[in-house]
């Protein structure tokens, strides 16, 4: 059994993962959102605080793994620097103490890996990772193989919602807010411009979005609730829209048989519906995280650390540093 640790941002996870089975034995995660709401957005400082008193509550609870564990992996990078040392610390306190290997795992790794909870791992496969922190399109084909194909030149994907949502007044976090919001509104009823529309870039950029969904606000004035609903669908629209355009050129300049979504803004099921209509357009498979899982956790940092594990792939302790910025 491998026992992993996720601390990257604001979620407290543990996991223990059956190495041979691949199987979930125990998972929790502890959510800050509540705590960070109020501030529109994560407090680094007050999230390692968290973090301090969450983990060693959830670890309490994984004590009678602790004579069938082989190894202890930990998110490592990226992340916010203050929370990402909270659980290195952790780990590197269990591996003395139980006399076990480290394995430090990139978290955008552990994203990929979401796809492969209690299964085998399957590449190559063509990757679109959307969360908070990262836009990206990876091509993936194996452990630790990892190509970027495309990123954003500066806000991502679930960012842009954040902060549409916090120009709203609808709260934090943003995504599964303006997705709620936008099911009742109509999409068709701000023109917004799709960024990058006529740039033969493969790459994203939603800071113009974003503006311009602040100017529509100001014009607007006082905003009626379907005002909120309108400038939500009609911004998801479009958001999503400028994906679909660059996926797109990918798809015309290569045979893509698999192709994926992971990530925390993969929850959002207009996504999902587009990148699906997408895939059967070009014949090709469309592999998707489960739902619980598109978010911040620690299985899918286990899962991960199972194929570093049959491959030795081991952490010197003086090796494994936390770090907040860290290419795919």
């Amino acid at each position: 059994m491998i026992l992993s640790i996720e601390s990257s941002c604001d979620d407290s996870s543990i996991a223990i993962t059956e190495i041979e089975s691949k199987k979930l034995l125990f998972h929790k995660k502890i959510s800050q959102e509540i705590d960070h709401a109020k501030y529109g957005g994560v407090v680094p400082e007050l999230a390692a605080r968290l973090h301090a008193e969450a983990l060693p509550k959830i670890l309490e609870q994984t004590k009678s793994f602790f004579p069938h564990l082989k190894a202890i992996a930990v998110t490592n990078a990226p992340g916010l620097a203050v929370t990402l040392v909270e659980g290195v610390s952790m780990a590197k306190a269990l591996a003395i103490s139980l006399d076990l290997p480290l394995i430090g795992v990139n978290h955008l790794h552990g994203h990929i890996y979401s796809l492969f909870l209690e299964k085998e791992s399957a590449f190559p496969m063509m990757i679109l990772l959307v969360s908070g922190g990262h836009t990206q399109v990876i091509d993936a084909k194996g452990y630790k193989d990892f190509s970027l194909i495309a990123s954003t030149m500066d806000d991502s994907f679930g960012e842009s919602f954040d902060k549409v949502a916090k120009m709203l007044g609808l709260g934090y976090p943003g995504g599964p807010i303006v997705e709620q919001y936008a099911q009742k509104g109509d999409e068709n009823r701000f023109d917004f411009t799709v960024p990058l529309a006529n740039s033969p870039k493969i790459a994203f950029s939603y800071s113009g979005l974003k503006n311009q969904v602040r100017l529509q606000i100001e014009a607007l004035g006082a905003l009626s609730e379907q005002d909120k609903c309108d400038i939500c669908a009609s911004f998801q629209r479009v958001a999503t829209q400028h994906l679909l355009q660059k996926l797109k050129k990918i798809f015309k300049s290569q045979k893509i048989e698999d192709f994926a979504i992971v990530g925390g803004a993969s929850a959002n099921l207009y996504l999902r519906g587009k990148i699906e209509a997408l895939c059967n357009e070009f014949g090709a498979r469309l592999h998707l995280a489960p739902l619980n899982y598109c978010a911040d956790n620690a299985a899918m940092i286990g899962r991960c650390a199972i194929d570093g594990y049959q491959r030795q792939d081991f952490t010197p302790y003086a090796e494994l540093i936390s770090s907040p910025k860290s290419a795919i």
